[in-house]
């Protein structure tokens, strides 16, 4: 029996364990770094996505949050999914209740029979299955160019993510109004501040930032178009307004270049998702071992949440 308490004994017996089961480990950006560490595959929500459609592994362990797990269990219903710790949950996800979900669809289809309803993979399955198509921030501004023009689209649960593709596109949606608890606690005054201090750096910014913020930005983009623009810019500092985890490999990919994470409002670290971080790599050797806990849920959501989501890959090639 390991010993829990070493992260050496640890990550070796998580590659014992990921060798034992037939396990793929997939981890979000924004995971500690020792869980990047000892992943088969970092990403965003739609590499993530396509990874999990993708993989022939036997398990597979979600080191993310809970919708994340979801969409690849949706995926790979065969398969055993577990996720660290099921608490690892989203405010975007729970401020956006299947219920009031559904009765706002019904509502505004009352006046557009034919409006396309576009949901951020933020969200639950039960959400998913009343969605037409799912975006991610990656994907969502060709998905939504997609549309035809005369087609209503009904966006959620982003709010801040929908009135950035308004902008981009010229389109003008109906949006749920919810938000990203992380995304919404950075501070505009801090960091004009922090901007003042290092005058050379660029900021850079994910959509689901406040419109103020993204104003600042010198450049918008998901996660991984911020790494990779960060990484190929000939600027030497950078100021990253989305979740702090990202940092980690940025520093790896460029490491002769500085980058400041965007402070929040608060003195405390909020510019860390607190549901990201309630994965542990603890609880990854604990998820693999025991194969607990699982993600489950009944087949006839499965295969209604799954169709959006096939749509959304088949138009992200």
């Amino acid at each position: 029996m390991v010993a829990v308490a070493g992260a050496y004994d640890l990550e070796e017996e998580i590659e014992r364990l990921k060798k034992q089961r037939n396990a793929v480990l997939l981890a979000h950006y924004y995971q500690e770094s020792e869980i990047q560490d000892v992943a088969d595959l970092i990403g965003d929500s739609l590499q993530l996505a396509q990874a999990a459609a993708k993989t022939k592994a036997d398990v597979i362990c979600f080191a993310g949050v809970h919708f994340m797990a979801e969409t690849a269990k949706i995926l790979n219903p065969g398969r055993i999914v577990v996720l660290p710790d099921l608490e690892a949950g989203c405010s975007l996800a729970s401020g956006c209740p299947a219920d009031r979900f559904g009765a706002w669809i019904a509502k505004h289809r009352a006046q557009s029979p034919d409006s396309v309803v576009i949901s951020y993979i933020n969200c639950t399955a039960e959400v998913k299955a009343l969605s037409d198509i799912i975006v991610t921030s990656s994907n969502a501004e060709k998905i939504v160019r997609s549309v035809p023009p005369e087609t209503t689209i009904l966006f959620a649960p982003d709010k801040n993510l929908g009135r950035y593709l308004e902008k981009k596109t010229g389109r003008k949606m109906v949006l749920w109004q919810g938000s990203c608890v992380v995304h919404e606690t950075f501070s505009l005054r801090k960091l004009v501040g922090l901007k003042e201090r290092n005058p050379s750096a660029l900021v850079i910014a994910h959509p689901e930032c406040e419109e103020a913020l993204l104003a600042m930005a010198d450049y918008i983009g998901s996660t991984t178009a911020l790494l990779k623009y960060a990484v190929a810019s000939p600027a030497k500092e950078f100021i990253v307004v989305t979740e702090s985890g990202i940092l980690h490999q940025m520093r790896k990919a460029a490491p002769t270049k500085t980058f400041i994470a965007a402070p929040p409002e608060a003195n405390c670290a909020c510019n860390e998702c607190p549901f990201m971080r309630k994965n542990t790599l603890e609880k990854v050797f604990l998820s693999l071992r025991d194969l607990q806990p699982r993600i489950e849920m009944p087949s006839e959501l499965i295969e209604r949440a799954r169709k959006p989501i096939e749509r959304m890959l088949a138009l992200s090639v």
